[in-house]
């Protein structure tokens, strides 16, 4: 039955799939071969809430031909698949779910209730990105498919909490965290998105205590007094009015002149009430920038990341304002009593952090209020006293929570820590020492810079939807740490016992992917055979979050680096180098890609970008056509009966099948060595460039004339050749595009197995003829060099020309005899003359061991021809002079965006190099004229 005229994707990739599946194609030790290394890639898992979006394509893509070609290979290959239980996440959908139906809110409805919908919604809507991977191709073992909160997991993930406790290396401590005011739990650093926003600086003055007075004094950069003025107070600027009410000090530079006479005397908060105003000192740190702003620093530890680290360095008291929903603190004793006993401390009493914690220094005034409320209130009381200064307009950074969409507030709050600092040190070794390697090399630089000045890691959510912390504490608040209550209850004398409330964040499960997937802590045959695992590939912007806390944790539960190679990609942009997102309009969905060009089409062009990840529609249907192009080739073999079978590629007799034999094998050693070294886009780019180029466009061409030969052998040759050519390139290409390569292999001939079954070749550098290869790639050289000066000169792409041989050396005289056909055919030459010296009119052609020319001064119009090139290059330089003017300006360069910049040296890059072509144009045209 002959092939169909086209490749109809969307008929065929649901149904190879489902073929593949059927077989058991992409289980653990599928294609195996005796002896052979086991190889594993651990999928980075997506949110179990998550939908495929361009990086989870991307990301996959990579991993998939990884596996796919390891597979091929013969090794004993696991792609473990699973999905991460996304605390937050999946807990923000059912909420939503509940208010959508009308139901009762989470906290009415109780813990174990909300579980058990929570369940419900995994067990339907859970599986729908493991679909969309399934149209992507991705050949993950789905019969090993995990979850972060399945029994076995689970199990595991308490008992490493468990055995860390015990070994004090989880504690609980009270820090400065991310607080989300609208889902009320700490939250990770990559949870929070940093926005310009517009916004203010306030400038406040802070009384000196007793009516104290200095001589305010400043310089200019030569030292010259540009200001000198007494003064009673301080100056502060604040972007955040309400945290004046928790000020634990105000701080200046210890070189800062301006401030020595004031040093260790206090100052005044000027809010609340008159009688009762907090005094506070003032001291030095390097943390102020003397050039910014005032150069003093109010210091509010318990809601803001650096002043946390001034206040832990100087010992100042950490006050929190705030309620878990970001209102103002209204618990506690009244302002009065707790303000008295902040000025105790403040004068030298000593104190504990639960007391700190505890005292609640917001006026009554304010309690109560949510935080904008309170800072409209705070402004409006400093102002009628006369203490603002000013208020200026500005562009801040504020964090937003990637899901809440709310302002993160900085707070000081208690929750579970890795103690990171005891852990770090071989996780830092076994990437110096080579033992784990990261690609790029950067990627090393930001793994040292992290590990290097690692914080305790926060592990706590305060949320349900986890695994929860197995710590149960009695009435006194005793803890008790077990993997169950019985144990715990065990522990406690039987005592009654109540469980600490929060889960574990969701970077410490997923930290323990590795061995947990492998049935880790038993000792499975998976985890014998298949851990530790080889290859890591993600994205650079987990690099800490997830691969650094992998390589930790694995280390110090199982005494084991997890993987020897992590290769980190950068993320999918679009065709301008602009992130995607929602709010700018320029996302690109995978599956509306797959739809409209296949998901071979998105394979490749995702596997060919390298590190330029810049994807447009344009990319995407050239390499849609590069499927195209193999299965026309292949309808034109099949239509000249070349059917595969036991053909022996030494035993090929014609230069041109010894010439794409030894070009197969070069192709094949070529992505060998890409694909070992992770250089993707190399091993693509390099099977484009032999499957277009050398194979569909110049063998298919050479062969025509073998396919009318009078001479048998030749014919059957030629037809087995082109048959095994194409097959090793099916082949070559698989991992790559999987789906329509799988549908020619079988649409070529009855075959005992799939493609996605079939051994990688192993084809010698012997079979690579050196004659073969130096005679036909010189007549691929004249014929390219004779259809670029007929494209140069516009030569009418129908018309045969005549063509002149000048001087042509031995070699190149037996293989124009040999090939002379071929060359008049596909050059579209007329007749081909000797001469001693070049006609008047003829552009000349050089090639490796002679010259000939193209007599075209009776074919083309030389004025004309150079009248348009005259005006094409006065357009180009001008546009060559524009692009210059702006790159050479550096207003420019400081303030336009990086991706507006590339586009214009690119920009640049082309009409240079189009100019060039114009120039050399015009000089072929003078030796015309």
């Amino acid at each position: 039955m002959a092939m169909e005229k086209n490749f109809n994707a969307a008929e065929a990739e649901q149904r190879i799939y489902a073929a593949w599946e059927a077989a058991g194609a992409f289980k653990a030790g599928a294609n195996a071969k005796a002896g052979k290394d086991s190889f594993t890639i651990m999928i980075p898992p997506p949110n179990v809430t998550g939908v495929l979006h361009m990086g989870h394509a991307f990301n996959n893509t990579l991993q998939d031909i990884l596996i796919r070609w390891k597979r091929m290979q013969g090794f004993d290959t696991l792609w473990q698949p699973g999905q991460d239980h996304a605390g937050i996440a999946t807990q923000m959908v059912v909420e939503r779910q509940l208010a959508e139906e009308g139901n009762i809110s989470r906290k009415e409805m109780g813990r174990e209730a909300f579980l058990e919908k929570v369940w419900e919604w995994k067990e339907k809507s859970g599986n729908t990105i493991i679909d969309q991977l399934k149209r992507l191709g991705a050949s993950c073992d789905w019969s090993r498919n995990r979850f972060t909160m399945d029994e076995g997991f689970h199990d595991a993930v308490l008992k490493v909490f468990v055995d860390m406790y015990n070994k004090g290396l989880i504690y609980k401590g009270t820090r400065l965290v991310n607080w989300d005011p609208k889902f009320e739990t700490a939250i990770s650093d990559l949870e929070v998105e940093n926005i310009e926003v517009d916004g203010h600086m306030w400038h406040f003055k802070y009384p000196l205590a007793g009516g104290a007075t200095y001589e305010y004094i400043e310089r200019d950069e030569d030292g010259n007094e540009t200001l000198r003025e007494t003064r009673d107070y301080i100056s502060i600027a604040t972007t955040r009015p309400e945290t004046m009410l928790g000020d634990g000090a105000v701080a200046v530079h210890p070189d800062d002149e301006r401030y020595a006479p004031i040093v260790g005397k206090l100052c005044e908060i000027p809010v609340g009430p008159k009688q009762h105003r907090r005094l506070i000192p003032i001291i030095t740190d390097d943390y102020p920038d003397p050039n910014f702003g005032s150069g003093a620093v109010k210091i509010t530890g318990a809601h803001d990341a650096n002043d946390y680290g001034v206040a832990t360095r100087n010992n100042i008291p950490l006050y929190r304002l705030m309620d878990t929903k970001a209102h103002m603190r209204d618990d506690g004793m009244d302002y009065v009593s707790a303000a008295t006993r902040a000025k105790e401390i403040s004068e030298g009493a000593e104190f504990d952090p639960a007391e700190i914690d505890a005292l609640n220094l917001v006026p009554d005034a304010y309690r109560g209020m949510d935080r904008y409320e309170c800072r409209k209130a705070v402004i409006r009381d400093i102002d009628a006293e006369g203490l603002m200064i000013m208020v200026e307009d500005k562009k801040i950074m504020q964090p937003f929570g990637d899901r809440s969409k709310v302002v993160i507030e900085p707070m000081l709050t208690r929750q579970w820590y890795v103690d990171t600092a005891k852990i770090v040190k071989p996780a830092l070794d076994a990437v110096r020492s080579g033992d784990v390697k990261i690609i790029p090399e950067s990627g090393e630089k930001t793994y040292y810079h992290w590990l290097e000045n690692i914080e305790p890691w926060c592990i706590s959510r305060q949320l349900w939807w986890g695994h929860q912390i197995p710590v149960w504490y009695d009435d006194e608040g005793n803890q008790y740490c077990a993997a169950s209550e019985a144990e715990a209850r065990a522990q406690a004398g039987g005592k009654a016992l109540t469980r600490d409330p929060d889960v574990l964040d969701t970077w410490f499960s997923s930290g323990l992917w590795p061995i947990g997937t492998l049935g880790w802590p038993a000792d499975t045959e998976e985890m014998q055979k298949y851990f530790p695992t080889d290859v890591l590939i993600t994205g650079f912007d987990i690099l800490f979050f997830w691969v650094a806390r992998m390589i930790m944790m694995q280390l110090a539960v199982v005494g084991e680096i997890p993987f020897h190679t992590v290769y980190l990609h950068a993320l999918v942009r679009d065709e301008h180098g602009k992130k995607m997102s929602k709010s700018t309009g320029n996302v690109i969905d995978p599956l509306e890609m797959i739809d409209e060009f296949g998901a071979d089409a998105v394979r490749f062009t995702l596997s060919a970008m390298g590190r330029d990840l810049k994807l447009s529609k344009e990319r995407l249907i050239g390499y849609r056509n590069f499927g195209t192009k193999l299965w026309n080739a292949t309808r034109f073999a099949e239509m000249n009966a070349c059917k595969p079978g036991g053909f022996d590629p030494a035993s090929a007799t014609q230069t041109v099948n010894k010439w794409i034999i030894g070009e197969t094998v070069r192709a094949l050693h070529a992505t060998n060595k890409a694909l070992e070294s992770l250089r993707f886009s190399d091993a693509a780019m390099g099977l484009y460039a032999h499957v277009w180029g050398k194979l569909c466009d110049w063998y298919v061409e050479f062969a025509k004339p073998l396919f009318q030969s009078d001479d048998e052998a030749v014919k059957a040759e030629t037809r087995a050749t082109m048959a095994w050519a194409i097959d090793q390139s099916l082949t070559l290409l698989h991992p790559i595009m999987p789906y329509i390569t799988e549908q020619l292999w079988g649409d070529i001939a009855a075959r005992d197995n799939m493609l996605v079954h079939q051994d990688w070749p192993e084809l010698p550098e012997s079979l690579i003829d050196a004659d073969a290869d130096r005679e036909m790639n010189w007549v691929i050289s004249l014929i390219e060099n004779i259809r670029s000066v007929r494209a140069e000169m516009r030569v009418p792409a129908g018309a045969k020309i005549p063509m002149v041989q000048l001087e042509l050396d031995e070699n190149g005289q037996a293989a124009l005899a040999r090939n002379e056909v071929l060359v008049k055919r596909l050059a579209r030459v007329e007749e081909i003359t000797q001469a001693a010296e070049a006609p008047k009119g003829a552009v000349t052609v050089a090639v490796e061991g002679g010259t000939f020319c193209l007599p075209l001064a009776d074919i083309i119009d030389v004025a004309a021809e150079k009248a348009r090139l005259d005006k094409a290059m006065l357009k180009l330089s001008k546009e060559i002079g524009g692009l210059k003017g702006k790159l050479g300006n550096e207003k420019f360069l400081a303030r336009a965006p990086e991706a507006v910049v590339a586009e214009n040296r690119a920009g640049l890059a082309r009409a240079e190099e189009e100019a060039a072509k114009i120039t050399e144009a015009l000089k072929r045209l003078e030796a015309l004229g």
